[in-house]
Protein backbone atom coordinates (compact mmCIF):
# COMPACT_ATOMS: atom_id res chain seq x y z
CA UNK A 1 0.00 0.00 0.00
CA UNK A 2 1.56 3.34 -1.03
CA UNK A 3 0.62 6.72 0.44
CA UNK A 4 -2.08 7.50 -2.16
CA UNK A 5 -3.79 4.18 -1.39
CA UNK A 6 -3.51 4.87 2.34
CA UNK A 7 -5.08 8.30 1.88
CA UNK A 8 -7.99 6.80 -0.06
CA UNK A 9 -8.53 4.05 2.52
CA UNK A 10 -8.53 6.51 5.42
CA UNK A 11 -10.80 8.95 3.59
CA UNK A 12 -13.41 6.32 2.79
CA UNK A 13 -13.68 4.83 6.28
CA UNK A 14 -15.49 6.19 9.32
CA UNK A 15 -14.54 3.28 11.59
CA UNK A 16 -11.59 3.77 13.90
CA UNK A 17 -10.76 0.05 13.76
CA UNK A 18 -10.53 0.17 9.94
CA UNK A 19 -8.30 3.24 10.02
CA UNK A 20 -6.08 1.63 12.62
CA UNK A 21 -5.75 -1.51 10.50
CA UNK A 22 -4.91 0.49 7.37
CA UNK A 23 -2.27 2.49 9.20
CA UNK A 24 -0.67 -0.65 10.60
CA UNK A 25 -0.63 -2.29 7.15
CA UNK A 26 1.01 0.78 5.67
CA UNK A 27 3.75 1.04 8.29
CA UNK A 28 4.37 -2.70 8.03
CA UNK A 29 5.04 -2.58 4.28
CA UNK A 30 6.19 0.93 3.36
CA UNK A 31 9.80 1.85 2.70
CA UNK A 32 11.79 3.68 5.37
CA UNK A 33 11.60 6.92 3.35
CA UNK A 34 7.84 6.59 2.83
CA UNK A 35 7.32 6.02 6.57
CA UNK A 36 9.29 9.08 7.67
CA UNK A 37 7.59 11.40 5.17
CA UNK A 38 4.17 10.03 6.12
CA UNK A 39 4.91 10.72 9.77
CA UNK A 40 5.92 14.25 8.79
CA UNK A 41 2.53 14.79 7.16
CA UNK A 42 0.66 13.29 10.11
CA UNK A 43 2.53 15.55 12.53
CA UNK A 44 1.93 18.76 10.53
CA UNK A 45 5.43 19.01 9.11
CA UNK A 46 4.19 19.83 5.64
CA UNK A 47 6.48 21.49 3.10
CA UNK A 48 5.76 24.98 1.89
CA UNK A 49 3.38 25.48 -1.01
CA UNK A 50 5.33 25.85 -4.27
CA UNK A 51 2.50 26.68 -6.69
CA UNK A 52 -0.68 28.69 -6.30
CA UNK A 53 -4.14 27.20 -6.78
CA UNK A 54 -4.83 29.95 -9.34
CA UNK A 55 -2.03 28.65 -11.57
CA UNK A 56 -3.19 25.05 -11.23
CA UNK A 57 -6.70 26.10 -12.15
CA UNK A 58 -5.47 28.03 -15.21
CA UNK A 59 -3.27 25.16 -16.43
CA UNK A 60 -6.16 22.71 -16.02
CA UNK A 61 -8.54 24.91 -18.05
CA UNK A 62 -5.88 25.39 -20.72
CA UNK A 63 -5.07 21.68 -21.15
CA UNK A 64 -8.69 20.52 -20.86
CA UNK A 65 -9.91 23.36 -23.12
CA UNK A 66 -12.47 24.60 -20.57
CA UNK A 67 -14.05 27.99 -20.10
CA UNK A 68 -13.87 29.45 -16.55
CA UNK A 69 -17.65 29.13 -16.05
CA UNK A 70 -17.53 25.43 -16.87
CA UNK A 71 -14.59 24.82 -14.52
CA UNK A 72 -16.47 26.69 -11.76
CA UNK A 73 -19.59 24.61 -12.41
CA UNK A 74 -17.53 21.42 -12.04
CA UNK A 75 -15.96 22.75 -8.85
CA UNK A 76 -19.37 23.55 -7.38
CA UNK A 77 -20.55 20.03 -8.15
CA UNK A 78 -17.47 18.28 -6.75
CA UNK A 79 -16.89 20.64 -3.82
CA UNK A 80 -13.11 20.13 -3.60
CA UNK A 81 -10.60 21.97 -5.79
CA UNK A 82 -7.92 19.25 -5.80
CA UNK A 83 -10.46 16.58 -6.70
CA UNK A 84 -11.89 18.80 -9.45
CA UNK A 85 -8.44 19.24 -11.00
CA UNK A 86 -7.68 15.51 -10.70
CA UNK A 87 -10.91 14.69 -12.55
CA UNK A 88 -10.57 17.33 -15.28
CA UNK A 89 -6.87 16.92 -16.11
CA UNK A 90 -6.57 15.19 -19.51
CA UNK A 91 -5.96 11.44 -19.45
CA UNK A 92 -2.90 11.31 -21.75
CA UNK A 93 -0.31 8.85 -20.49
CA UNK A 94 3.43 9.22 -20.14
CA UNK A 95 5.55 6.45 -21.71
CA UNK A 96 6.78 5.70 -18.20
CA UNK A 97 4.66 6.05 -15.08
CA UNK A 98 6.19 8.56 -12.65
CA UNK A 99 7.34 7.20 -9.29
CA UNK A 100 4.77 8.14 -6.66
CA UNK A 101 7.01 8.06 -3.61
CA UNK A 102 6.80 10.83 -1.05
CA UNK A 103 10.55 11.02 -0.67
CA UNK A 104 11.12 11.67 -4.39
CA UNK A 105 8.15 14.00 -4.75
CA UNK A 106 9.07 16.18 -1.77
CA UNK A 107 12.74 16.29 -2.75
CA UNK A 108 11.80 17.51 -6.23
CA UNK A 109 9.19 19.91 -4.88
CA UNK A 110 11.81 21.50 -2.67
CA UNK A 111 13.95 22.17 -5.72
CA UNK A 112 10.96 23.86 -7.40
CA UNK A 113 10.77 26.64 -4.83
CA UNK A 114 13.03 28.84 -6.99
CA UNK A 115 11.94 27.45 -10.36
CA UNK A 116 10.26 29.52 -13.08
CA UNK A 117 6.55 29.23 -13.77
CA UNK A 118 7.36 27.36 -16.99
CA UNK A 119 9.51 24.81 -15.11
CA UNK A 120 6.81 24.28 -12.50
CA UNK A 121 4.18 23.73 -15.17
CA UNK A 122 6.31 21.13 -16.94
CA UNK A 123 7.07 19.28 -13.71
CA UNK A 124 3.41 19.17 -12.65
CA UNK A 125 2.16 18.26 -16.12
CA UNK A 126 4.60 15.36 -16.34
CA UNK A 127 3.29 13.85 -13.12
CA UNK A 128 -0.40 14.52 -13.62
CA UNK A 129 -0.28 12.92 -17.08
CA UNK A 130 1.17 9.74 -15.61
CA UNK A 131 -0.64 9.36 -12.29
CA UNK A 132 -3.92 7.60 -11.61
CA UNK A 133 -6.88 9.77 -10.60
CA UNK A 134 -6.34 9.02 -6.90
CA UNK A 135 -2.63 9.79 -7.18
CA UNK A 136 -3.49 13.05 -8.97
CA UNK A 137 -5.82 14.00 -6.11
CA UNK A 138 -3.17 13.42 -3.45
CA UNK A 139 -0.45 15.05 -5.57
CA UNK A 140 -2.46 18.26 -6.04
CA UNK A 141 -3.25 18.38 -2.32
CA UNK A 142 0.46 18.04 -1.56
CA UNK A 143 1.26 20.80 -4.07
CA UNK A 144 -1.21 23.23 -2.56
CA UNK A 145 -0.66 22.38 1.09
CA UNK A 146 -4.30 21.35 1.34
CA UNK A 147 -3.80 17.74 2.41
CA UNK A 148 -6.10 16.94 5.32
CA UNK A 149 -6.00 13.36 6.53
CA UNK A 150 -8.96 12.05 8.49
CA UNK A 151 -7.03 10.64 11.43
CA UNK A 152 -5.83 12.15 14.68
CA UNK A 153 -2.17 12.10 15.65
CA UNK A 154 -3.20 9.93 18.58
CA UNK A 155 -4.54 7.26 16.19
CA UNK A 156 -1.22 7.26 14.34
CA UNK A 157 0.55 6.83 17.68
CA UNK A 158 -1.71 3.86 18.48
CA UNK A 159 -0.98 2.26 15.11
CA UNK A 160 2.79 2.63 15.54
CA UNK A 161 2.56 1.40 19.12
CA UNK A 162 0.74 -1.78 18.13
CA UNK A 163 2.76 -2.43 14.98
CA UNK A 164 6.19 -2.05 16.57
CA UNK A 165 5.23 -3.08 20.13
CA UNK A 166 6.31 0.21 21.73
CA UNK A 167 4.26 1.87 24.48
CA UNK A 168 2.08 4.65 23.07
CA UNK A 169 3.45 7.27 25.47
CA UNK A 170 6.98 6.46 24.26
CA UNK A 171 5.89 6.75 20.61
CA UNK A 172 4.21 10.11 21.29
CA UNK A 173 7.34 11.40 22.98
CA UNK A 174 9.62 10.28 20.14
CA UNK A 175 7.45 12.06 17.54
CA UNK A 176 7.84 15.44 19.24
CA UNK A 177 10.69 17.88 18.69
CA UNK A 178 12.18 19.54 15.63
CA UNK A 179 13.06 16.47 13.57
CA UNK A 180 12.86 16.63 9.78
CA UNK A 181 12.47 13.83 7.21
CA UNK A 182 15.58 14.91 5.37
CA UNK A 183 17.81 14.62 8.44
CA UNK A 184 16.11 11.87 10.50
CA UNK A 185 15.39 8.30 9.50
CA UNK A 186 12.40 6.28 10.65
CA UNK A 187 14.78 3.92 12.48
CA UNK A 188 16.47 6.76 14.36
CA UNK A 189 13.24 8.54 15.19
CA UNK A 190 11.06 5.68 16.36
CA UNK A 191 12.88 2.41 16.81
CA UNK A 192 16.11 3.32 18.59
CA UNK A 193 15.98 3.34 22.38
CA UNK A 194 16.02 6.77 23.96
CA UNK A 195 17.21 7.31 27.54
CA UNK A 196 14.55 9.99 28.09
CA UNK A 197 11.63 7.65 27.31
CA UNK A 198 11.19 6.46 30.91
CA UNK A 199 11.80 9.93 32.33
CA UNK A 200 8.99 11.46 30.32
CA UNK A 201 6.49 8.61 30.64
CA UNK A 202 3.07 9.62 32.05
CA UNK A 203 0.66 7.24 33.74
CA UNK A 204 -2.50 6.04 31.97
CA UNK A 205 -5.34 8.38 32.88
CA UNK A 206 -8.20 7.26 35.13
CA UNK A 207 -11.47 8.19 33.40
CA UNK A 208 -14.98 8.53 34.78
CA UNK A 209 -18.37 7.20 33.69
CA UNK A 210 -21.42 9.49 33.48
CA UNK A 211 -24.05 9.24 36.21
CA UNK A 212 -27.62 10.55 36.15
CA UNK A 213 -28.83 9.54 39.63
CA UNK A 214 -25.95 9.72 42.14
CA UNK A 215 -28.30 8.76 44.97
CA UNK A 216 -27.96 5.21 43.62
CA UNK A 217 -24.26 5.26 44.57
CA UNK A 218 -25.04 4.63 48.23
CA UNK A 219 -23.96 6.60 51.30
CA UNK A 220 -22.84 10.15 50.41
CA UNK A 221 -20.26 10.12 53.22
CA UNK A 222 -18.17 7.65 51.17
CA UNK A 223 -17.73 10.20 48.39
CA UNK A 224 -16.19 13.58 47.68
CA UNK A 225 -16.99 15.96 44.84
CA UNK A 226 -15.00 18.37 42.66
CA UNK A 227 -15.84 20.74 39.85
CA UNK A 228 -15.57 19.24 36.38
CA UNK A 229 -13.49 21.90 34.67
CA UNK A 230 -13.65 22.58 30.93
CA UNK A 231 -10.02 22.50 29.85
CA UNK A 232 -7.33 20.00 28.83
CA UNK A 233 -6.90 17.03 31.14
CA UNK A 234 -3.14 16.86 31.70
CA UNK A 235 -0.30 15.30 33.65
CA UNK A 236 2.73 17.23 34.87
CA UNK A 237 5.80 15.00 34.98
CA UNK A 238 9.09 16.03 36.63
CA UNK A 239 11.88 13.45 36.64
CA UNK A 240 15.65 13.69 36.26
CA UNK A 241 15.47 17.51 36.19
CA UNK A 242 13.27 17.29 33.08
CA UNK A 243 9.71 18.59 32.87
CA UNK A 244 6.91 17.32 30.63
CA UNK A 245 3.26 18.21 30.12
CA UNK A 246 1.07 15.48 28.63
CA UNK A 247 -2.53 15.73 27.45
CA UNK A 248 -5.06 12.95 28.00
CA UNK A 249 -4.64 12.05 24.34
CA UNK A 250 -0.98 11.25 25.12
CA UNK A 251 0.27 14.28 23.24
CA UNK A 252 3.34 15.99 24.62
CA UNK A 253 2.31 19.66 24.85
CA UNK A 254 5.14 21.11 26.96
CA UNK A 255 6.27 23.51 24.23
CA UNK A 256 2.74 24.85 23.73
CA UNK A 257 2.67 26.23 27.28
CA UNK A 258 5.92 28.06 28.06
CA UNK A 259 4.10 29.89 30.87
CA UNK A 260 4.21 26.62 32.86
CA UNK A 261 8.02 26.54 32.80
CA UNK A 262 8.17 27.97 36.33
CA UNK A 263 6.84 24.57 37.44
CA UNK A 264 9.79 22.89 35.74
CA UNK A 265 12.00 24.54 38.36
CA UNK A 266 9.59 24.42 41.31
CA UNK A 267 8.41 20.79 41.20
CA UNK A 268 10.66 18.27 42.94
CA UNK A 269 11.99 15.34 40.94
CA UNK A 270 9.83 12.23 41.10
CA UNK A 271 6.52 14.10 40.89
CA UNK A 272 3.53 13.40 38.65
CA UNK A 273 0.36 15.49 39.01
CA UNK A 274 -3.00 14.87 37.33
CA UNK A 275 -5.05 17.99 36.71
CA UNK A 276 -6.82 20.30 34.29
CA UNK A 277 -4.95 22.81 32.14
CA UNK A 278 -7.06 25.96 31.89
CA UNK A 279 -6.81 29.57 30.76
CA UNK A 280 -7.01 31.35 34.13
CA UNK A 281 -7.13 34.97 35.28
CA UNK A 282 -8.59 36.94 38.17
CA UNK A 283 -9.19 33.76 40.19
CA UNK A 284 -11.48 32.18 37.62
CA UNK A 285 -11.30 30.15 34.39
CA UNK A 286 -11.48 31.96 31.08
CA UNK A 287 -13.28 30.67 28.02
CA UNK A 288 -12.00 27.42 26.54
CA UNK A 289 -12.02 29.20 23.17
CA UNK A 290 -9.03 31.22 24.39
CA UNK A 291 -7.18 28.01 25.12
CA UNK A 292 -8.00 26.80 21.61
CA UNK A 293 -6.05 29.74 20.17
CA UNK A 294 -2.93 28.12 21.63
CA UNK A 295 -3.61 24.52 20.65
CA UNK A 296 -2.10 23.38 17.38
CA UNK A 297 0.15 26.43 16.98
CA UNK A 298 3.83 25.85 16.48
CA UNK A 299 4.78 29.13 18.15
CA UNK A 300 2.80 30.88 20.88
CA UNK A 301 2.83 34.67 20.69
CA UNK A 302 3.24 37.09 23.59
CA UNK A 303 -0.28 38.32 22.89
CA UNK A 304 -1.68 34.82 23.34
CA UNK A 305 0.26 34.34 26.55
CA UNK A 306 -1.28 37.53 27.91
CA UNK A 307 -4.82 36.80 26.71
CA UNK A 308 -4.89 33.14 27.77
CA UNK A 309 -2.43 32.57 30.64
CA UNK A 310 -2.25 28.88 31.47
CA UNK A 311 -2.74 27.34 34.90
CA UNK A 312 -3.08 23.82 36.29
CA UNK A 313 -5.88 22.96 38.67
CA UNK A 314 -4.53 19.82 40.30
CA UNK A 315 -6.84 16.86 40.96
CA UNK A 316 -4.53 14.09 42.04
CA UNK A 317 -0.96 13.12 42.91
CA UNK A 318 0.22 9.94 41.15
CA UNK A 319 3.93 9.94 41.92
CA UNK A 320 5.46 11.38 45.07
CA UNK A 321 9.20 11.48 45.87
CA UNK A 322 9.76 9.03 43.03
CA UNK A 323 7.20 6.50 44.32
CA UNK A 324 4.10 5.37 42.43
CA UNK A 325 1.29 6.04 44.95
CA UNK A 326 -1.67 5.27 42.70
CA UNK A 327 -2.73 2.33 44.87
CA UNK A 328 -3.07 4.57 47.92
CA UNK A 329 -6.53 5.97 48.68
CA UNK A 330 -7.77 9.17 47.07
CA UNK A 331 -7.89 10.68 50.56
CA UNK A 332 -4.16 10.00 51.07
CA UNK A 333 -3.17 11.21 47.61
CA UNK A 334 -5.16 14.43 47.97
CA UNK A 335 -3.57 15.14 51.36
CA UNK A 336 -0.08 14.84 49.89
CA UNK A 337 -1.14 16.90 46.87
CA UNK A 338 -2.42 19.75 49.06
CA UNK A 339 0.79 19.75 51.10
CA UNK A 340 2.86 19.93 47.91
CA UNK A 341 0.84 22.71 46.27
CA UNK A 342 0.79 24.83 49.43
CA UNK A 343 4.53 24.35 49.91
CA UNK A 344 5.34 25.35 46.31
CA UNK A 345 3.03 28.38 46.34
CA UNK A 346 3.17 28.80 42.56
CA UNK A 347 0.41 31.09 41.18
CA UNK A 348 -0.37 28.86 38.19
CA UNK A 349 -0.54 25.59 40.16
CA UNK A 350 -3.66 25.38 42.31
CA UNK A 351 -5.54 22.61 44.05
CA UNK A 352 -8.95 21.95 42.53
CA UNK A 353 -11.32 22.34 45.51
CA UNK A 354 -13.19 19.28 46.74
CA UNK A 355 -16.40 19.09 48.75
CA UNK A 356 -17.67 16.62 51.30
CA UNK A 357 -20.92 14.90 50.33
CA UNK A 358 -23.26 15.47 53.27
CA UNK A 359 -26.32 14.64 51.16
CA UNK A 360 -27.14 14.06 47.52
CA UNK A 361 -29.70 16.90 47.66
CA UNK A 362 -27.02 19.32 48.86
CA UNK A 363 -24.70 18.14 46.09
CA UNK A 364 -27.38 18.65 43.45
CA UNK A 365 -27.80 22.26 44.60
CA UNK A 366 -24.03 22.71 44.25
CA UNK A 367 -24.12 21.23 40.75
CA UNK A 368 -26.64 23.88 39.68
CA UNK A 369 -23.92 26.51 40.25
CA UNK A 370 -21.52 24.83 37.82
CA UNK A 371 -21.86 27.32 34.99
CA UNK A 372 -21.35 30.25 37.38
CA UNK A 373 -18.02 28.64 38.26
CA UNK A 374 -17.09 28.05 34.62
CA UNK A 375 -17.44 24.29 35.12
CA UNK A 376 -19.33 21.58 33.24
CA UNK A 377 -20.73 19.92 36.35
CA UNK A 378 -19.28 17.79 39.14
CA UNK A 379 -16.90 14.86 39.49
CA UNK A 380 -17.92 12.41 42.22
CA UNK A 381 -15.09 10.22 43.56
CA UNK A 382 -15.00 7.48 46.18
CA UNK A 383 -12.73 8.64 49.00
CA UNK A 384 -11.12 5.20 49.36
CA UNK A 385 -10.52 4.71 45.63
CA UNK A 386 -7.09 3.97 44.10
CA UNK A 387 -6.08 5.66 40.86
CA UNK A 388 -7.01 3.09 38.23
CA UNK A 389 -6.30 2.76 34.50
CA UNK A 390 -8.80 3.76 31.85
CA UNK A 391 -12.57 4.04 32.17
CA UNK A 392 -13.37 1.75 35.11
CA UNK A 393 -16.90 1.74 36.49
CA UNK A 394 -17.52 2.12 40.20
CA UNK A 395 -15.23 4.72 41.80
CA UNK A 396 -15.23 7.86 39.64
CA UNK A 397 -18.32 9.45 38.09
CA UNK A 398 -19.04 12.63 36.13
CA UNK A 399 -22.32 14.43 36.78
CA UNK A 400 -22.59 17.06 34.07
CA UNK A 401 -25.19 19.81 33.89
CA UNK A 402 -27.80 19.48 31.17
CA UNK A 403 -26.74 21.05 27.85
CA UNK A 404 -28.16 24.37 26.74
CA UNK A 405 -30.58 24.19 23.82
CA UNK A 406 -31.95 26.52 21.19
CA UNK A 407 -34.21 26.18 18.14
CA UNK A 408 -32.45 27.34 14.98
CA UNK A 409 -33.04 27.53 11.23
CA UNK A 410 -30.92 25.74 8.60
CA UNK A 411 -29.32 28.39 6.37
CA UNK A 412 -26.32 26.81 4.62
CA UNK A 413 -25.20 23.29 3.77
CA UNK A 414 -22.12 21.57 2.42
CA UNK A 415 -21.43 18.00 1.38
CA UNK A 416 -19.69 15.61 3.73
CA UNK A 417 -16.68 13.40 3.20
CA UNK A 418 -15.98 9.70 2.75
CA UNK A 419 -19.15 7.64 2.45
CA UNK A 420 -21.23 10.82 2.76
CA UNK A 421 -19.44 12.72 0.00
CA UNK A 422 -22.64 12.82 -2.09
CA UNK A 423 -24.88 14.00 0.74
CA UNK A 424 -25.27 17.42 2.33
CA UNK A 425 -24.37 16.69 5.94
CA UNK A 426 -22.53 19.81 7.17
CA UNK A 427 -25.00 22.45 8.27
CA UNK A 428 -24.88 26.11 9.31
CA UNK A 429 -27.70 27.43 11.48
CA UNK A 430 -29.15 30.84 12.21
CA UNK A 431 -31.46 32.57 14.68
CA UNK A 432 -33.55 35.70 14.48
CA UNK A 433 -32.04 39.14 15.03
CA UNK A 434 -35.05 41.35 14.47
CA UNK A 435 -36.43 40.34 11.08
CA UNK A 436 -33.13 38.83 9.87
CA UNK A 437 -31.55 35.44 10.39
CA UNK A 438 -27.91 35.55 11.55
CA UNK A 439 -25.61 32.53 11.63
CA UNK A 440 -24.21 31.37 14.97
CA UNK A 441 -23.29 27.66 14.78
CA UNK A 442 -22.29 24.73 12.59
CA UNK A 443 -23.26 21.16 13.37
CA UNK A 444 -22.44 17.84 11.72
CA UNK A 445 -23.99 15.21 13.97
CA UNK A 446 -27.24 14.18 15.57
CA UNK A 447 -29.45 13.07 12.66
CA UNK A 448 -30.19 9.50 11.66
CA UNK A 449 -29.18 8.25 8.21
CA UNK A 450 -32.82 8.41 7.13
CA UNK A 451 -33.16 12.02 8.33
CA UNK A 452 -29.93 13.00 6.57
CA UNK A 453 -31.33 11.69 3.28
CA UNK A 454 -34.56 13.64 3.80
CA UNK A 455 -32.69 16.85 4.60
CA UNK A 456 -30.35 16.28 1.64
CA UNK A 457 -33.36 15.96 -0.70
CA UNK A 458 -34.82 19.20 0.70
CA UNK A 459 -31.51 21.05 0.22
CA UNK A 460 -31.16 19.93 -3.40
CA UNK A 461 -34.72 21.06 -4.19
CA UNK A 462 -34.50 24.33 -2.25
CA UNK A 463 -31.05 25.72 -2.99
CA UNK A 464 -31.18 29.51 -3.39
CA UNK A 465 -27.50 30.27 -4.16
CA UNK A 466 -24.22 28.43 -4.69
CA UNK A 467 -20.85 29.57 -3.38
CA UNK A 468 -18.33 26.91 -4.42
CA UNK A 469 -19.28 23.83 -2.39
CA UNK A 470 -21.66 25.77 -0.11
CA UNK A 471 -25.41 26.00 -0.75
CA UNK A 472 -27.71 28.69 0.58
CA UNK A 473 -30.92 26.94 1.59
CA UNK A 474 -34.50 28.18 1.72
CA UNK A 475 -34.95 28.96 5.45
CA UNK A 476 -37.74 26.52 6.29
CA UNK A 477 -36.25 23.73 8.41
CA UNK A 478 -35.98 24.12 12.20
CA UNK A 479 -33.70 22.02 14.41
CA UNK A 480 -33.11 21.92 18.14
CA UNK A 481 -29.40 22.34 18.83
CA UNK A 482 -27.60 21.45 22.05
CA UNK A 483 -24.30 22.91 23.21
CA UNK A 484 -22.11 22.86 26.32
CA UNK A 485 -21.06 26.47 26.60
CA UNK A 486 -21.64 29.93 25.19
CA UNK A 487 -19.76 33.23 25.11
CA UNK A 488 -19.65 36.59 23.40
CA UNK A 489 -17.40 36.58 20.33
CA UNK A 490 -16.29 39.21 17.83
CA UNK A 491 -15.40 36.49 15.32
CA UNK A 492 -19.01 35.54 14.59
CA UNK A 493 -21.66 37.59 12.82
CA UNK A 494 -24.11 36.96 15.64
CA UNK A 495 -21.59 38.12 18.25
CA UNK A 496 -21.92 34.75 20.01
CA UNK A 497 -19.97 31.48 19.93
CA UNK A 498 -21.20 28.15 21.27
CA UNK A 499 -19.18 25.09 22.30
CA UNK A 500 -19.76 21.54 20.98
CA UNK A 501 -22.97 22.28 19.03
CA UNK A 502 -24.88 19.22 17.81
CA UNK A 503 -28.37 18.47 16.58
CA UNK A 504 -30.78 17.09 19.19
CA UNK A 505 -33.80 16.69 16.93
CA UNK A 506 -35.51 17.93 13.79
CA UNK A 507 -38.38 20.18 14.86
CA UNK A 508 -40.99 19.16 12.30
CA UNK A 509 -43.58 20.75 14.58
CA UNK A 510 -42.13 24.26 14.18
CA UNK A 511 -42.06 26.85 11.45
CA UNK A 512 -39.01 29.04 10.81
CA UNK A 513 -40.73 32.06 12.35
CA UNK A 514 -40.93 30.16 15.65
CA UNK A 515 -37.16 29.66 15.98
CA UNK A 516 -35.36 31.42 18.84
CA UNK A 517 -33.92 34.92 18.77
CA UNK A 518 -30.42 36.27 19.32
CA UNK A 519 -31.59 37.99 22.51
CA UNK A 520 -32.86 34.65 23.84
CA UNK A 521 -29.50 33.05 23.01
CA UNK A 522 -27.56 35.79 24.79
CA UNK A 523 -29.70 35.30 27.90
CA UNK A 524 -27.88 31.98 28.35
CA UNK A 525 -24.53 33.70 28.80
CA UNK A 526 -23.59 33.81 32.48
CA UNK A 527 -22.68 37.32 33.53
CA UNK A 528 -23.50 38.89 30.15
Amino acid sequence: MNFAQLFEALDQSNKTSDKLRNLRNFFACATEEEKIWTLALFTHRRPKKVVSTALLKNWTMELANLQPWLFDACYQTVGDLAETISLLWPETKNPEKPDFSLNRIFTELESLSKATEYEKKNFISYHLHGFSQQEKLVFVKLLTGGLRIGVSQNLVVQALSKQFEIESSVVAHRLTGNWKPGTSTFQQLLLETNFDDNLSKPYPFFLAHPVEKPENLGQPAEWSAEWKWDGIRSQLVKRGDQFFVWSRGEELITDKFPDLQNLALALPNGTVIDGELLPWANKKPLSFALLQTRIGRKNVTKKQLLEAPAAILAYDLLEFEGLDIRNESLQFRRLKLKELVVHLSEPNLMISPDFACNSWTELEALREKSREMGAEGLMIKRIASPYQVGRKRGDWWKWKVQPMTIDAVLLYAQKGHGRRADLFTDYTFGIWDGDKLVTFAKAYSGLTDAEIKQVDAFIKKNTLEKFGPVRTVKPDLVFELAFEGIQLSNRHKSGVAVRFPRILRWRLDKRAEEANTLDQLKELIVGA
